[in-house]
């Protein structure tokens, strides 16, 4: 799932795994059917146009009716669309009358109480599995035309696509089964009390903002939209604000469909990197050492998701790269806590902040990472 990047602790393009894990753009593991086209046309409040659309769906059991109109801030909201994008004040006003409270995304967005320490190892051992591998070739296998047009276009290999497809939504499998518009609505106006909260909630309504421009677009009803708790849409986990942005229809059928089309998710996965600084031909990362007995290494840590630092700037510091590390990069020190034992570390290329921006984790990168390295290796044995 994608997060912008305010979003997460370690949550461009969002995923239950994104939020729990959260450090964008981009995710969910909730299990949800999609919703399917139907031929009937509807119409929807947000546009007033006739439109082509599923049946509105049902929201998630528990959920409650929560008269959002009534509310001050949505009441400005309404205001705000109806002045920059020409909606319909009524039209407007009978859609969010639709919405409900989902009191569940509330919980979930809660920070996590204490615990035990971040363990890659085991972060790891629930995406590099052999569902995931398994599936993935089969994906790979289905998918290799639109994989290799999408590698020749914008120069992403095929297995780092499958990865964050995989990632994400075990290709497909759980891509969420809130009403986006309940639950993007009820985090904009009543995120929990964080130290973040009034950034999360701005986040969010643009997202709502976002959500109803792009139901308008497609001309389709916004309730028929399905996601994550976080809003978080189809099978790479879109956010609507990184729909509009950088979603691609890959497939040339004039739509873009990121709920039912694998095509256009593969092509919009690469779009989103290459947009968020992806290499061509460039590697992702590589394994490295630090001097435990010197800490001015430690000053490499926490600087942010980009590699800036030249291989001799490191070296200096007491942070030894493996071999074969190329000396004409730049990179960012990565490291990769173990529970209690001893960190992993890596230096990390462009390649490797560019996946940071689909989920601000280095875990999440580098699960990425080692996934589709794994891939390669299967589908070619």
């Amino acid at each position: 799932m994608i997060f912008s990047p305010l979003v997460r602790p370690v949550l461009t393009a969002f995923s239950l795994l994104s939020l729990l894990t959260l450090a964008s753009c981009a995710s969910t593991t909730e299990a949800g059917k999609q919703d399917k086209p139907s031929a009937t046309p509807e119409k929807t409040a947000v546009s007033n146009v006739p439109v082509t659309t599923s049946k509105t769906v049902t929201p998630v059991q528990g959920d409650e009716f929560a008269n959002f109109t009534q509310w001050r801030e949505v009441d400005g909201f309404i205001d705000d669309m109806v002045k920059k994008h020409g909606f319909d004040r009524k039209a407007l006003q009978e859609t969010m009358n639709k919405v409900h409270y989902v009191d569940r995304a509330i919980q979930l967005m809660k920070p996590a109480p204490p615990g035990k320490p971040k363990n890659w190892a085991a972060y790891r051992a629930r995406f590099v599995e052999p569902v995931r591998i398994k599936g993935g070739v089969a994906f790979w296998n289905k998918y290799a035309s639109d994989l290799q047009r999408a590698e020749k276009q914008y120069g992403v290999p095929a297995e780092i696509i499958v990865a964050i497809i995989g990632v994400e939504t075990v290709y497909g499998r759980y891509t969420g089964n809130f009403r986006v518009m309940d639950a993007i609505t009820t985090l904009a106006f009543s995120y929990p009390d964080t130290p973040n909260r009034v950034a999360r909630m701005a986040y969010f309504r643009g997202e709502l903002e976002n959500t109803l421009l792009f139901a308008r677009d497609e001309k389709i009803d916004p309730f028929t939209l399905l996601g994550s708790y976080a809003g978080a849409i189809g099978w790479p986990q879109f956010m609507p604000g990184s729909i509009r942005n950088y979603a691609v229809d890959f497939d040339g059928d004039g739509h873009i469909n990121l709920r039912n089309s694998p095509v256009d998710a593969i092509g919009s996965v690469a779009h989103f990197l290459v947009e968020h600084g992806w290499k061509r031909g460039e590697p992702v990362a590589f394994p490295a050492r630090v001097d435990n007995k010197r800490d001015d290494w430690q000053r490499f840590l926490n600087q942010g998701l980009e590699a800036k630092y030249s291989l001799t700037e490191l070296q200096a510091a007491g942070i030894t790269p493996s071999a074969g590390t190329p000396r004409d990069m730049p990179f960012g020190l990565v490291d990769l806590q173990n529970g209690d034992g001893p960190t992993e570390y890596w230096l990390g290329a462009a390649n490797f902040f560019a996946i940071t921006q689909y989920n601000r984790s280095f875990f999440y990168a580098m699960s990425v990472n080692e996934l589709s390295r794994v891939l390669r290796t299967e589908r070619n044995f």
